[in-house]
């Protein structure tokens, strides 16, 4: 287990100690809609659209009223159970982790006495791999741009997906447009988010998201933008122009 009053615990395990201490001054704020995860909360709807069609499309789950029942999920960076809150509502058994214990105590608070198929732990991905444990479906949201090194933790979560599983990524990408969009208005003009949230230069481009995840063995099949349409709000489709998703499966065994 992770001891959360040891910043070097959080860089041991690709976390950058100073974001994620970012993360817990906000954390009783997780299911706040007007609060600091407000911005989650209006782009949650497309990208819980997007996780349950790509699901739906490669893993093909039973459906009916609960899409993704029999679905082993790991919800990574859950925070406040944002997404993996839903994913079980969908009939999904998760698993969500965070390394902040505000955030999961909060998780857990929200999720009491719904009787969902839901767990939520203080650890890492690290340290799930290390325990040996696959999923059906990973998902891991905004949580890229937030750690050490990129490609050594991509490489972890790419490990934690079976053979014939999915692995669900969103995150910024880095170009003129998420410097402008996703950090100075966002921040500063807008005000979405609290200043600081984000270091641009720790945004990762599509090509840098993807390499490590080829690597691992696993095959990329969608980039889709996460896009504010005037008419419709937020959704998963479009130029992967600053916000984006992406959807890698691996092979079946044989």
């Amino acid at each position: 287990m992770i001891n959360m009053d040891n910043p070097a615990d959080f860089v041991s395990q690709s976390a950058d100690a100073g974001e994620l201490a970012q993360f817990a001054q906000h954390a009783k704020y997780w299911w706040d809609r007007q609060g600091p995860f407000a911005p989650l909360h209006r782009i949650n709807p497309a990208r819980l659209d997007y996780i349950r069609s790509q699901a739906a499309r490669q893993l093909r789950p039973r459906g009916g009223p609960k899409p993704l029942s029999g679905v082993r999920a790991l919800d990574i960076g859950c925070g406040g159970g944002l997404v993996a809150e839903p994913i079980a509502r969908m009939g999904a058994d998760v698993l969500g982790i965070d390394l902040v214990a505000d955030s999961i105590i909060a998780a857990k608070h929200h999720a009491r006495g719904q009787g969902l198929p839901l767990t939520y732990r203080v650890a890492s991905a690290e340290e799930i791999a290390e325990a040996g444990q696959v999923f059906d479906l990973v998902t891991c949201l905004e949580v890229v741009e937030h750690v050490v090194s990129p490609k050594a933790f991509l490489q972890t979560v790419a490990g934690l997906v079976r053979p014939g599983g999915v692995l669900v990524l969103s995150t910024l990408n880095r170009n003129l447009a998420s410097l402008a969009l996703g950090k100075i208005a966002a921040e500063y003009l807008l005000r979405w988010v609290p200043p600081g949230t984000h270091d641009w230069r720790k945004f990762v481009r599509p090509s840098e998201l993807a390499a490590p995840v080829r690597a691992s063995g696993l095959r990329v099949v969608d980039v889709t933008g996460l896009n504010l349409h005037p008419l419709s709000g937020w959704q998963a489709r479009g130029p992967a122009l600053v916000n984006y998703l992406m959807t890698a499966v691996k092979p079946g065994e044989e």
